[in-house]
């Protein structure tokens, strides 16, 4: 069987200076795609003044292994550093194939103590942080006929995590903007896919014991990952779970429904009598798009007469 390789591919890493993003650049750049490393050089918490080092760094042992790169510091939480970010790998490379939005920080706290502050830097960095690149990049990628886009959630995300509501909240809001630009990059070939990783990382160690962190190395997680930037790669809008070798499938479901009669009144007691029904989940399955979902309830009303 062929290599998978990315020659002539130009990818995108934000907050690639360490962890799973700089895992998934030195993949990536050892089967010969370019890279632009993108790291602020922050804190965990994205406190205190950035610093290009990190992604200096970064751009040295990617060249240092025969690879190509080019660092980039601008921070991700503004449309100006999303633009200034995308114009670094058009200044070097000229296009751009492959973006992974991978920058985060933590703000861990009970929502009964988060402040209004810890929420918003949150957000911005995950989600207004994956918007702004994306915005930047997809116009390049749709110029090209042709694009990869990644975007990081987390297991807080999908299924929430003690002292994370404004993490969990940010992560599942980037599986929501997959599911619409798999939709609107699909004429385009534009493919968009989600990784949910387990893995230890700068930011995991202040949340999982030292051993565990040991065991769950990026380098796990990063094969998944790259492969749904390649071309072979077909899917878009799933939700793929990778960590210590554990790879799988993450997707909303809706199960099976029932149907009560609407034009007699439907009751209180209605729902709790056949509350058991409402939530069965045998047979459930995802859907494509929202239009998927509303077709199949009016099927069921049909059918139900």
């Amino acid at each position: 069987m062929a290599e998978v390789r990315f020659d002539g591919r130009v990818a995108i890493i934000t907050g690639a200076g360490g962890g799973l993003g700089r895992s998934h650049a030195m993949l990536l750049a050892s089967r010969g795609a370019k890279i632009v490393v993108n790291d602020l050089g922050g804190t965990v918490d994205g406190s205190g003044a950035g610093s290009s080092e990190m992604a200096n760094k970064m751009v040295a042992e990617i060249k240092a292994a025969g690879g190509e790169a080019v660092a980039d510091a601008h921070g991700v939480d503004t449309a100006e550093g999303g633009q200034a970010i995308v114009k670094t790998a058009l200044d070097a490379f000229g296009k751009v194939d492959i973006l992974i939005n991978n920058a985060g920080i933590l703000r861990d706290k009970s929502f009964m103590k988060m402040e209004e502050e810890d929420w918003d830097k949150v957000m911005a960095v995950h989600v207004k942080g994956a918007y702004n690149v994306t915005k930047a990049a997809f116009p390049v990628m749709r110029e090209n006929n042709y694009g990869r886009i990644i975007m990081t959630t987390s297991a807080a995300g999908l299924y929430g995590n003690f002292g994370q509501t404004n993490y969990s909240s940010a992560k599942l809001a980037l599986v929501g903007l997959m599911n619409t630009l798999k939709l609107e990059g699909a004429r385009y070939n534009i493919l968009c896919n989600t990784i949910a990783p387990i893995a230890g990382t700068r930011m995991t160690a202040t949340v999982m014991p030292p051993d565990m962190v040991d065991k769950l190395k990026p380098d796990y997680v990063s094969p998944v990952v790259v492969y749904a930037c390649s071309e072979e790669c077909t899917d878009s809008g799933v939700i793929f779970v990778a960590g210590a070798g554990y790879f799988s499938r993450a997707a909303m479901v809706e199960g099976p429904g029932i149907v009560l009669p609407a034009a007699k009144g439907i009751t209180l007691e209605d729902i709790r009598d056949r509350i058991a029904d409402i939530k069965k989940l045998e047979g459930a399955q995802p859907f494509g798009q929202a239009n998927d979902q509303v077709a199949r309830i009016i099927s069921a009303l049909s059918k139900a007469g």
